[in-house]
Order: C-alpha cells, then structure tokens, then sequence
C-alpha cells in the first residue's frame, strides 16, 4: 500500500492518533467492563484486560511521544536544529524511555522475560557495530533495538520495512534519526543506499540489518531457495535447504554496509521463543504469552571480518548456519 505524502502524515495520521488515544481514555471505563465482561468467555488467563491494557498503553505512549517530538521542533528552531548532535541525542533518549516503558509493561502484562546469552556489554565499548539479526517472529526488531538503545548504550542505525511510517510516532521519531525505509527487492540502489547509511559510524553506533529481508514463514523459505535457483545460485540453494529455521540471506546489503564501515566490528544475534507466532491469531490464541524469549550474540573483531566479497557471502552463509543450528537446538 502507497503511503500518503508526508504532509498528510503530519497533518492528519498523527492528530488522528491523539484524537483516538483521548477517546480511548474518555470511555476507558466502558471498555474495562468490557473486557472484564469477555474475559470469563474465553481461553486464556484474563486474555481480553491483558490485551486492552497493553493497547491503552501503547495509546497513551504513542501520544505522549507525538507530544514530545512536537517540542523538540520546536525547541530545535521549528525544526532547523533537529539534526545537531545535541537534539539527535536527546530523540535517542526519547527512543530508549519509549523502548523501556512499552517492554516493561508487555513483559509484566503478558507474561513475558527475555535472556540474553554472549559477551558483556562492557566489551562493545568504543566500537563502532554492524549488528545481524535474524528475522523471525513478533516484535523481533522492538526486543533488539531496546537491547541496544537500554542495555548496550548504543545508537541504532536501522534498514527498516517501508511499511512502518504508517505508525505516526515511528514515522516522525526514525525520520529524524539515521535510519532508512526500504521497500522489497534489492539492487544497486538499494545497496547505495545501505552503504551511505553504515558510512561515518562512531564509537556508540550500531548499524542493523536483518539480512533475511522479512520475517521467516516456510513459504517464503521455499520461494527464496526457488529464487536462488533460478539465478544459478545452485550451492547457496543447497545450503539454504539444509537451514530449517532461518531464510536465505540476501548477502548484497550486508556486504555493502561492511564495505562502507571497514572498522566496525560484526555482531550476530539470534532470538528463539516466538519465533512459531507468525499472525495475529497465533499471538491471540498464545496470550499470556508466559514465555522467555533467548538472544544470543555473537562478536566478530572487525579485524577478522573477511575481507573479499565471495568469502563476505560464504562467512554470511556460515553464521546463518550457525544461527539455524542455535534455533534448532534452543526449540
């Protein structure tokens, strides 16, 4: 679906978005009877207050952080200051009170806890990242960017779906930040564009790529061997078979982002614990989720980073099996 102009986004999406959180707190009680009332009615511990719950609040910060980022344009000069280090960092802060308020009460509400496995923060100091993450499940992308924004002390460069600024708050907050939304497919534009993104990283950057394209379901797993296959890729093919859990790695933005970012280290992260919740109706069916969520991470020294693009995509496809193999044995 094409997104409307941005003015459109900025004049009508985002006050639309207020106007609904008001409504929805105005008639707050009636819907908690509601949900009190359903509750009873079906499966699950609760289920209809949890949900609305998390809803409400994800209203209400959606709102508040609108409200905020209407501030910081107009304390940045309405709006000439707004990529200055000082106001870039303060959109940082805002992301990260964002990431923690919402994961803390998801996590509470639902039943929720998520471990971390592999080095300590306090070995990613002072080096730039290009972090690797597996794309699988949902809120996948909010539980590493939290990690890195809240835990890490990091500022998250990220490839993003070029769906996302339907959300109005994502559309205003990542705009502002060095981020980019991509659409499907690829190319040279794509990768020029991935390129300029991971060039000048610093000490606390953390550029992000999900290397898969898309979240993972067996029918885009079969599609992309197909894929593969048809462009006489017949090896990466076979080994993209052999991998259950994970899609072929589309190698050309990563190598690219490698190639524009020469001295960042390389961060693989794999995640297992939601990743058999593929639609609404799984989430729906699942909650309380009553679940703990495994991160693994890896660190590569960007010193042992191959430094050819054929052995680039081998290394790609060796830690892509690598991470297949954690998933299949943490299931």
């Amino acid at each position: 679906m094409t997104l409307p102009p941005r003015w459109v986004r900025r004049l009508v999406l985002a006050p639309a978005m207020v106007a609904l959180t008001l409504l929805v707190l105005a008639t707050l009680p009636v819907w908690l009877v509601l949900a009190a009332a359903l509750s009873p009615l079906l499966p699950g511990r609760l289920r209809v207050l949890r949900v609305t719950w998390v809803v409400v609040v994800a209203l209400v910060l959606e709102s508040t952080v609108l409200g905020a980022l209407l501030g910081l344009w107009v304390a940045a000069g309405f709006g000439l200051a707004l990529r200055t280090p000082r106001f870039q960092y303060l959109h940082y802060q805002l992301v990260g009170w964002y990431l923690r308020v919402l994961y803390r009460e998801a996590a509470r509400v639902l039943r929720l806890r998520v471990e971390i496995e592999g080095p300590d923060p306090d070995e990613y100091l002072d080096r730039p990242l290009v972090v690797c993450c597996r794309h699988a499940g949902p809120g996948d992308s909010f539980l590493l960017v939290h990690a890195l924004v809240n835990w890490y002390a990091r500022e998250p460069r990220i490839v993003l779906a070029a769906a996302l600024p339907w959300d109005p708050a994502l559309d205003v907050l990542l705009n502002r930040l060095p981020n980019r939304f991509l659409g499907a497919g690829g190319g040279e534009h794509l990768e020029a564009r991935i390129s300029e993104l991971a060039t000048g990283l610093d000490h606390d950057d953390a550029f992000v790529i999900f290397p898969e394209g898309g979240n993972f379901t067996e029918r885009r797993r079969v599609v992309g061997i197909a894929r593969l296959r048809a462009q006489g890729l017949e090896e990466m093919a076979r080994r993209s078979e052999a991998m259950r859990h994970v899609l072929p790695p589309r190698p050309g933005g990563l190598t690219a982002a490698l190639a524009a970012a020469p001295d960042a280290d390389v961060v693989w992260v794999a995640h297992a614990g939601l990743d058999h919740l593929y639609t609404v109706a799984d989430i729906w069916r699942e909650l309380p989720l009553d679940a703990t969520v495994r991160m693994r991470w890896w660190r590569v020294p960007a010193a042992d980073v191959p430094e050819t693009q054929e052995a680039r995509i081998d290394w790609l496809y060796g830690w892509w099996e690598r991470i297949d193999d954690w998933v299949d044995s943490t299931r």
